[in-house]
């Protein structure tokens, strides 16, 4: 039934019931009096009452459409409004859901085709910090170091010291170098680049502590590298805002036959702040390979990252449409 004959018909039904009531046991008569009066007010209040309750049990569907539609969030998929019976708002609350899967589907596109960009410039200029400022750098030490050793006694200590700044800054630039393109996650795997990447932040006052459960299935690429991506986004977030001091970081089979990620810290925990780019950034890369992204406050205090993947191979058109959006990444 279409919403215009719904709500007609409600207030018909209110409508017939008080002319009946008027051939029936209710008389007016000229003048009004009083008693003819307030039965009069009391029927009028009782079709008002009926005509609201009526008009939202009708309406219900409606209001449960507008609820989905203000909770809808393209970053968490999957939730869509029910759809029973038939008519108006049934069919809007199909073409509702057709149009979120059409827009999960176009973002779920554009974001692996901004990450793949991403990815892409960050090699780019990894590869130019390796190869034109760490070079440059380099020489400048091997200048330094020759003109240190032929310089008079005096200036040898300034030398010298002018020496350990580059020389610290000749190793900042590999660090960004690995940050930006992990090298050790393409040549020896997730394992090593976990243990790697737990290594190089427990230099900065945590106790990060890596646990790699045995016999985990061989992953693709792009689940490999989002993997890697949350896990270095939740060790900075921990190591800028956590004030932790011990960071547990797990990566474990999932009884689906899936591989889980945990990223567990002792800190203060998320104390009702707003999501930031940085999750953002981690819920976007989770849509890329279908896994499931849950950012909370661990009990016992801290904060728990925890990312999920969905057991069993990845389709063929996740696959296709990965590869795709690397070619066009890529492309000049």
């Amino acid at each position: 039934m279409s919403l215009y004959w719904r709500i007609f018909l409600l207030n018909a039904s209110v409508l017939v019931v008080a002319v009946l009531l008027l051939f029936g046991p209710v008389t007016v008569s000229t003048p009004v009096l009083l008693g003819e009066a307030l039965v009069l007010l009391a029927g009028l209040l009782a079709m008002l009452v009926a005509n609201a309750f009526l008009l939202r049990l009708g309406l219900a569907p409606l209001q449960r459409l507008t609820r989905a539609m203000r909770t809808a969030d393209l970053l968490r998929p999957g939730r869509r409004a029910t759809a029973a019976g038939r008519g108006e708002i049934a069919d809007l609350t199909r073409t509702f859901n057709t149009m979120l899967d059409r827009l999960e589907a176009e973002r779920a596109a554009s974001s692996a085709r901004v990450l793949s960009a991403q990815e892409a410039e960050r090699r780019r200029i990894a590869q130019e910090l390796h190869d034109e400022v760490g070079q440059t750098l380099t020489a400048v030490l091997l200048q330094l170091k020759i003109a240190a050793d032929h310089a008079p006694e005096e200036l040898r200590p300034e030398l010298r010291q002018a020496q350990e700044t580059t020389r610290g800054s000749l190793d900042e630039i590999r660090r960004i170098a690995r940050r930006l393109r992990p090298g050790v996650l393409e040549e020896l795997g997730l394992h090593s680049a976990l243990r790697s990447l737990a290594s190089e932040f427990s230099t900065r006052g945590l106790s990060v502590r890596p646990r790699i459960d045995p016999g985990l299935p061989q992953l693709d690429p792009e689940t490999e590298l989002v993997l890697y991506r949350v896990a270095q986004e939740g060790l900075t977030n921990t190591a800028r805002h956590a004030g932790a001091s011990h960071v547990d970081l797990r990566l474990r089979l999932l009884p689906d036959g899936g591989v889980g990620l945990l990223v567990r810290d002792d800190g203060g925990g998320m104390r009702g702040a707003a999501e930031g780019a940085g999750l953002r950034g981690m819920r976007e890369r989770a849509l890329l390979v279908g896994a499931r992204l849950t950012v909370r406050d661990a009990d016992g205090g801290g904060t728990e990252v925890r990312l999920d993947t969905a057991g069993g191979p990845r389709s063929k058109a996740d696959a296709k449409r990965s590869s795709r959006s690397r070619s066009e990444a890529t492309a000049p």
